[in-house]
Protein backbone atom coordinates (compact mmCIF):
# COMPACT_ATOMS: atom_id res chain seq x y z
CA UNK A 1 0.00 0.00 0.00
CA UNK A 2 1.30 3.43 -0.91
CA UNK A 3 0.65 6.54 1.21
CA UNK A 4 -0.61 9.77 -0.31
CA UNK A 5 2.73 11.55 0.07
CA UNK A 6 4.48 9.07 -2.24
CA UNK A 7 2.18 8.28 -5.15
CA UNK A 8 3.08 5.36 -7.37
CA UNK A 9 5.03 6.27 -10.53
CA UNK A 10 2.22 4.84 -12.70
CA UNK A 11 -0.29 7.16 -11.03
CA UNK A 12 2.00 10.16 -11.52
CA UNK A 13 2.49 9.27 -15.19
CA UNK A 14 -1.28 8.97 -15.71
CA UNK A 15 -1.86 12.26 -13.90
CA UNK A 16 0.70 13.95 -16.15
CA UNK A 17 -0.89 12.46 -19.28
CA UNK A 18 -4.36 13.63 -18.25
CA UNK A 19 -3.11 17.11 -17.37
CA UNK A 20 -1.38 17.38 -20.75
CA UNK A 21 -4.71 16.57 -22.42
CA UNK A 22 -6.49 19.16 -20.27
CA UNK A 23 -3.88 21.77 -21.22
CA UNK A 24 -4.38 20.97 -24.93
CA UNK A 25 -8.16 21.20 -24.59
CA UNK A 26 -7.87 24.54 -22.74
CA UNK A 27 -5.69 25.90 -25.55
CA UNK A 28 -8.22 24.75 -28.15
CA UNK A 29 -11.09 26.37 -26.20
CA UNK A 30 -9.22 29.69 -26.08
CA UNK A 31 -8.49 29.57 -29.82
CA UNK A 32 -12.11 28.70 -30.59
CA UNK A 33 -13.35 31.56 -28.42
CA UNK A 34 -10.95 33.95 -30.17
CA UNK A 35 -12.28 32.83 -33.55
CA UNK A 36 -15.87 33.17 -32.33
CA UNK A 37 -15.23 36.71 -31.13
CA UNK A 38 -13.65 37.65 -34.48
CA UNK A 39 -16.94 36.64 -36.11
CA UNK A 40 -19.10 38.42 -33.55
CA UNK A 41 -17.03 41.60 -34.01
CA UNK A 42 -17.91 41.46 -37.71
CA UNK A 43 -21.57 40.99 -36.76
CA UNK A 44 -21.29 44.03 -34.46
CA UNK A 45 -19.92 46.20 -37.28
CA UNK A 46 -22.65 45.00 -39.65
CA UNK A 47 -25.35 45.73 -37.08
CA UNK A 48 -23.93 49.18 -36.35
CA UNK A 49 -23.66 50.01 -40.06
CA UNK A 50 -27.32 49.07 -40.61
CA UNK A 51 -28.60 50.57 -37.33
CA UNK A 52 -29.63 47.16 -35.96
CA UNK A 53 -29.86 46.66 -32.18
CA UNK A 54 -26.81 45.15 -30.45
CA UNK A 55 -28.88 42.37 -28.86
CA UNK A 56 -31.19 39.87 -30.53
CA UNK A 57 -33.18 38.19 -27.72
CA UNK A 58 -34.95 35.70 -29.99
CA UNK A 59 -31.66 34.51 -31.53
CA UNK A 60 -30.09 34.31 -28.07
CA UNK A 61 -33.00 32.19 -26.79
CA UNK A 62 -32.67 29.83 -29.79
CA UNK A 63 -28.92 29.55 -29.22
CA UNK A 64 -29.39 28.78 -25.54
CA UNK A 65 -31.94 26.07 -26.32
CA UNK A 66 -29.64 24.63 -29.00
CA UNK A 67 -26.63 24.59 -26.69
CA UNK A 68 -28.64 23.02 -23.86
CA UNK A 69 -29.59 20.19 -26.27
CA UNK A 70 -25.99 19.81 -27.42
CA UNK A 71 -24.79 19.74 -23.82
CA UNK A 72 -27.34 17.12 -22.85
CA UNK A 73 -26.32 14.92 -25.79
CA UNK A 74 -22.66 15.36 -24.80
CA UNK A 75 -23.40 14.42 -21.17
CA UNK A 76 -22.57 17.95 -20.01
CA UNK A 77 -24.77 19.75 -17.49
CA UNK A 78 -27.16 21.88 -19.61
CA UNK A 79 -27.39 24.50 -16.85
CA UNK A 80 -23.61 24.91 -16.98
CA UNK A 81 -23.70 25.22 -20.78
CA UNK A 82 -26.41 27.87 -20.49
CA UNK A 83 -24.43 29.87 -17.91
CA UNK A 84 -21.36 29.66 -20.14
CA UNK A 85 -23.27 30.85 -23.21
CA UNK A 86 -24.98 33.64 -21.25
CA UNK A 87 -21.55 34.88 -20.19
CA UNK A 88 -20.36 34.87 -23.81
CA UNK A 89 -23.55 36.56 -25.06
CA UNK A 90 -23.23 39.33 -22.47
CA UNK A 91 -19.66 39.99 -23.61
CA UNK A 92 -20.69 39.99 -27.28
CA UNK A 93 -23.51 42.47 -26.60
CA UNK A 94 -21.07 44.68 -24.69
CA UNK A 95 -18.76 44.63 -27.72
CA UNK A 96 -21.66 45.40 -30.08
CA UNK A 97 -22.74 48.35 -27.93
CA UNK A 98 -19.18 49.70 -27.97
CA UNK A 99 -19.00 49.33 -31.75
CA UNK A 100 -22.40 51.04 -32.15
CA UNK A 101 -21.22 54.03 -30.08
CA UNK A 102 -18.00 54.42 -32.10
Amino acid sequence: MNDSTNPEPEALAELSRLRDSIDNIDAAVIHMLAERFKCTQQVGHLKAEHKMPPADPSREARQIARLRDLAENAKLDPAFAEKFLNFIIAEVIRHHETIARA
